[in-house]
């Protein structure tokens, strides 16, 4: 009898064992994916900052004035956000940070459809006016709102495997 209960108790620590493995392991995934989304956008921007500032300035959002400190400083933003996920250095922050900045992004693609603005989003270099037959708003927020899950994922379950917050014990 105490050897069946032993063996259940047993078989359930395995099973737990397994299921942390998986989330862990997904939680790996969505962090370094989200890292090199981070890297790739704000690389493609930082070499060309006069780009990445009309990109801005085509959402025609903020005022003149904010036009260059915001496309001249997200790409900076989107390399910290990736060396720190790719780091694993302050998850949970660094998703809810992506989290907010994706909103952003997602909310500044509707508002151009919403408006009939034709533009090229920008997301990953370039960007700017382009004809309406140019335009991919649907599948540029379905892709911002698949790279959401990714940081809301790590906001609720921030530990992952091969992470300074593990190696600190932060997470």
């Amino acid at each position: 009898m105490a050897t069946d209960q032993m063996a259940r108790a047993g078989g359930k620590q395995d099973v737990r064992k397994r299921s942390g493995a998986v989330v862990t392991g997904i939680g790996t995934a969505a962090r370094l994916g989200l890292a090199v989304v981070w890297a790739w956008a704000g690389l493609a921007k930082i070499s060309d900052p006069e780009a990445a500032a009309q990109a801005v300035r085509a959402y025609r959002l903020l005022p003149e004035a904010l036009v260059k400190p915001f496309g001249y400083g997200l790409p900076f933003l989107e390399i910290a956000l990736a060396v720190l996920l790719l780091v694993g250095l302050g998850t949970r922050v660094a998703a809810a940070l992506s989290g907010l900045l994706l909103l952003v992004y997602i909310g500044s693609i509707a508002s151009v459809w919403a408006r009939g603005i034709s533009i090229d989003c920008g997301c990953f270099g370039g960007g700017g006016a382009v004809s309406a037959s140019h335009t991919a708003y649907l599948q540029e927020i379905l892709r911002d709102l698949g790279f959401l899950l990714l940081a809301g994922w790590l906001v609720r379950r921030p530990r992952t495997w091969v992470s300074l917050d593990g190696t600190l014990a932060l997470d």
